[in-house]
């Protein structure tokens, strides 16, 4: 089967390799029918694999025993095949989207209900075991959602949209609220367009015109602003009456922007840090913790309760995901159309889909 195969950075290889044999028990076998290309992927092409993730050429990952090269991909969707013994929930023929982490199960984490910071998880496309540039894999039957008639390329879309359906549950959002997001990349859109959908007034700072122009054009945001050359506290103050954002959203991860919303927070707000800090991020614990009262929050990936809400948000038409699809590619293109437009001119699009079906 053809497939991506990442062998290190800047080196992406379209091969021919063998189609998974069938699933093992508890597993399914899936056609894959889109993958889309997401921020990990952009570090793996152009820093190399995660440390202590991805394995290396001559180092296995210790949970899924493999060494570079990996299939890459964990944004995907797809149509179940074949399913192994004693799966029972899922049936085949269904078209299905997959949580790209698969969580042990036994720890701490995941007997508590957070199987999404398991210290012992693994990740389609970033650690082996398969990915979702490929035209099939095998997955835990545990790890796939049924979508019902969705559009496939949308499927693909719904595990970072579930980034960000995670964050909006954790911050406690409710209808009628104002919220400020900060970063308008893809799970910075999708954060503005549950807040919208769930009826709050949602601001987004973003310098990029055409990022605040999707934000405005598709009504995921009520206003959109580029805090570099505008003021963003006058315009709080304006849509808040002088309050501040009942909540602020950090989809950046950047320091400089981190403090700008911690600034535009009422008192008593929260702050919700979705993106990855790639600096430590120093806090003045004073103004911005004790004379804010304002709550902090982290977040991590998602949980399976946040993929079926964000399928039920999909189908039921409240979010329309075609209006995040930049467009869509064949394998063989995956650089020239995929990493080079996302890395060199990623002001121009949001989320670029990889067609892995030769249907």
């Amino acid at each position: 089967m053809r497939a991506v195969m990442f062998y290190d950075a800047h080196d992406l290889r379209v091969e021919d390799i063998p189609e998974p044999k069938a699933p093992k028990p508890g597993w399914v076998k899936l056609k894959l029918a889109y993958n889309g290309i997401c921020g990990s992927d952009l570090h793996m092409f152009t820093d190399g694999g995660f440390t202590g993730n991805t394995p290396t050429a001559t180092e296995e990952n210790p949970l899924t025993g493999e060494t570079l090269p990996i299939v890459l991909g964990h944004e995907f969707s797809g149509t179940v095949v074949e399913l192994g013994e004693g799966v029972e929930d899922v049936s085949i023929g269904q078209n299905v989207a997959v949580r790209a982490n698969v969580s042990c199960g036994e720890c701490a984490a995941c007997r508590s209900g957070k199987s999404n910071i398991c210290r012992k998880q693994w990740g389609f496309g970033i650690s082996g075991g398969g990915g979702g540039l490929a035209e099939y894999v095998n997955v835990p039957a545990g790890n796939v959602h049924v979508v019902g008639d969705m559009d496939l390329g949308h499927a693909a879309m719904l595990e970072p949209l579930s980034v960000a359906t995670h964050a909006v549950r954790l911050s406690g959002a409710l209808a009628g609220q104002t919220a400020l997001v900060g970063g308008a990349g893809p799970v910075g859109l999708f954060t503005a367009a549950i807040l919208k959908a769930k009826g709050l007034t949602v601001i987004v700072s973003e310098p990029s015109q055409a990022r605040r122009d999707i934000a405005l054009s598709a009504s995921h945001a009520d206003y959109a602003i580029n805090p570099i050359d505008e003021d963003l506290n006058a315009l709080v103050v304006r849509v808040t009456d002088g309050l501040g954002a009942d909540m602020v959203f950090d989809a950046a991860g950047v320091g400089p922007v981190t403090h700008q919303l911690i600034a535009n927070v009422r008192p008593g707000g929260h702050v919700q840090i979705i993106a990855l800090h790639g600096k430590p991020l120093e806090i003045q614990v004073a103004a911005e913790l004790h004379y804010t009262e304002a709550t902090f929050s982290g977040t991590m990936a998602y949980l399976p309760e946040d993929f079926e809400d964000s399928i039920a948000m999909v189908n039921s038409g409240k979010l329309d995901l075609e209006a995040f699809v930049t467009k869509r590619i064949d394998p063989e293109n995956i650089v020239a159309e995929g990493f080079d437009t996302l890395i060199n001119h990623n002001d121009t699009a949001v989320k670029i889909l990889v067609k892995t079906s030769r249907d």
